[in-house]
């Protein structure tokens, strides 16, 4: 299960058109980036010493965040704290940046990719369990068929993102 943003020393929010995300940082880079919601808590620190790396990996964070509202690259990213995650999803989130903008594979693509054709479920689950979604780019992963599937940030986020990168045309 993924840790909630408040575990961390640093939480900050980052304003874009579209609403305010809430991105949570550890002492080694980006941990969770939330979408933004209705129901969102106001951004707190905690007590624990906050790095003195965050505010530069909070301006490339905010830089990845608009490139990819926009259907953009949004290289260069902050370092990402992905130790949340067990080896296997670890393994799936190192795969899917692998996916070209404006291009998508599937659940099996993923898992063959990984050596475990077999897999698909558990890449899904992978994909569910993504801290960071925006920028380790699970909404590129489509179920059979070319149908959506899932997404953590809901279908009309998953919809969004692959329109801006001109996909939204041909997914359902």
């Amino acid at each position: 299960m993924q840790p909630h943003a408040s575990a961390f020393p640093a939480r900050l929010a980052l304003a874009s058109e579209v609403g305010v995300f809430l991105a949570a940082y550890s002492a080694r880079g980006l941990a969770v980036l939330d979408f933004p919601s209705a129901s969102a808590m106001p951004c707190q620190t905690s007590s624990a010493p906050v790095p003195p790396e965050v505010p530069a990996w909070h301006a490339l964070t905010t830089r990845a965040v608009h490139a990819i509202l926009t259907g953009k690259s949004p290289l260069p990213l902050p370092p990402l704290d992905l130790s949340a995650g067990t080896p296997f999803q670890q393994s799936v989130w190192r795969e899917l940046p692998m996916i070209p903008t404006g291009q998508t594979r599937s659940y099996g693509q993923i898992a063959t990719a990984l050596g475990r054709p077999k897999a698909c479920r558990a890449v899904g689950s992978a994909c569910a369990a993504n801290p960071l979604p925006l920028l380790i780019p699970c909404h590129r992963v489509l179920a059979a068929g070319g149908r959506l599937g899932g997404f953590s940030g809901g279908l009309e986020w998953k919809r969004r993102l692959l329109h801006a990168e001109n996909l939204g045309k041909s997914t359902s």
